[in-house]
């Protein structure tokens, strides 16, 4: 199906219309004056054989040119379905104050923020992928999407902030992967969470909880234990301990499906989507094919052209 995607141009088919319109007048025209002349052999005397059906060729020729032109200002397109992966990962990285402590170097957080580029550099660019930063509350940074580029400014960007709140991360995720659009596929895209974390959850809902929504929704919970045991953080002027909750990560991770992990190698963050499987949508994209037009509109202008020279030695 044909669509014009600035359809106003379409306008410029008016003064073609009115030239077409124009000859068939002057043809009509040029009728009714041969029959007001009676005298016949006088005619013929005087106008030597005309072309005849040949001329109305030449002239419909120029007039499909320039129909072909001014349909090709409105940018004619087609469209066109386009297969769209559906396969969804959700980052979601801890800012609570305790990933400032520096028993991972340099920080926690920095080595989060390494190991989570180094996961984006390594998924397949067909997977959409979101990211969701947390501390008090969990905000999605940015949605489902194959820009690669967006998520890795966002998680240049990442600031702390007070308190853990684990299981609102995964809520937030699971949220998130609601918001893929079913593109004609059936159900829900396959997923995962990956989570960066150090582990203790001072708010929202329990992880128990996040874990048993995630359990529901066939979404497997990865986490990635980032500290030690001897971790501390000045909060506040008081240096406090920071201990990593490794028990609760891989409680989390165990109950879903999924993979426990303190040190995360790219080997090890593959396994985290290489049996996740697939589901194609279709994106339906116009594809412009104003070419097809300025093409056709050169030929019929070639056509029109050529026969004019050959029929009268003169171009239309």
């Amino acid at each position: 199906m044909i669509r014009f995607l600035q359809p106003w141009w379409l306008l410029a088919l008016v003064p073609v219309v009115l030239v077409a319109a124009a000859y068939v007048w002057r043809q009509l025209r040029r009728k009714d004056y041969a029959m007001r002349f009676t005298n016949v052999e006088l005619l013929r005397s005087l106008a030597p054989r005309g072309l005849g059906w040949r001329k109305h060729v030449s002239a419909g020729a120029l007039l499909l040119s320039l129909l072909a032109l001014a349909l090709a200002m409105a940018r004619p397109s087609v469209d066109r379905e386009l297969p769209l992966e559906r396969a969804t990962i959700m980052l979601a990285i801890d800012v609570s104050l305790s990933m400032e402590a520096s028993d991972v170097a340099p920080t926690r957080l920095e080595a989060a923020q390494v190991a989570a580029k180094q996961f984006v550099e390594e998924l397949p660019a067909t997977y959409n992928l979101g990211l969701v930063s947390f501390a008090k509350s969990a905000n999605v940074l940015v949605a489902p999407t194959k820009d690669r580029s967006a998520i890795t400014a966002a998680i240049d960007g990442l600031t702390l902030a007070e308190a853990t709140a684990t299981g609102e991360a995964v809520f937030t995720c699971l949220d998130a992967i609601r918001t893929v659009p079913a593109d004609g596929a059936d159900g829900a895209p396959p997923a995962r969470i990956v989570l960066l974390s150090d582990g203790f959850r001072t708010a929202g809902r329990p992880m128990e909880e996040a874990a048993g929504a995630a359990q529901a929704a066939n979404v497997p919970v990865s986490t990635i234990a980032f500290g030690t045991d001897n971790g501390t953080v000045d909060i506040g002027g008081q240096l406090q301990r920071v201990p990593v909750d490794r028990l609760a990560l891989a409680q989390l991770a165990e109950s879903t499906s999924g993979f426990f992990y303190e040190a995360a190698s790219a080997a090890e963050l593959k396994r985290v989507y290489e049996d996740m499987g697939s589901s194609i949508g279709h994106r339906v994209e116009p594809r412009e094919v104003t070419h097809w037009y300025a093409g056709f509109a050169l030929l019929f202008g070639l056509i029109a052209a050529g026969l004019s020279l050959i029929w009268s030695s003169r171009l239309p």
